[in-house]
């Protein structure tokens, strides 16, 4: 699965979740995922939380089989930014 699957896979939680901030999933070359507020889109912008981490290790989390907080304990997910925000948004994929 690409960065554009996860993405569409993604827009109707976002869309319905009343988030009012900015989210960039960093996969690296495999390219981004901006959530901004509820808009969601593959091109590289700011944000105010950034959330690096493999391709593969996204579809994980966006299935639910890799918990966030292991993830960035063992520094599989790294996060720049505010970090407030991404714990936000693991309650929006969860």
């Amino acid at each position: 699965m690409g960065v554009q699957e996860i993405a569409d896979k993604l827009k109707p939680q976002v869309a319905s979740a009343g988030f009012d901030r900015s989210v960039k999933f960093d996969t690296g070359s495999d390219g981004v995922i901006l959530i901004d507020g509820a808009a969601i889109s593959t091109t590289d912008g700011p944000a105010d939380c950034t959330i690096k981490l493999s391709l593969d290790d996204l579809e994980s989390l966006i299935a639910g089989d890799l918990n966030p907080t292991m993830a960035f304990m063992t520094g599989k997910l790294k996060i720049e930014g505010d970090m407030s925000i991404a714990m936000q948004l693991s309650q929006l994929i969860g």
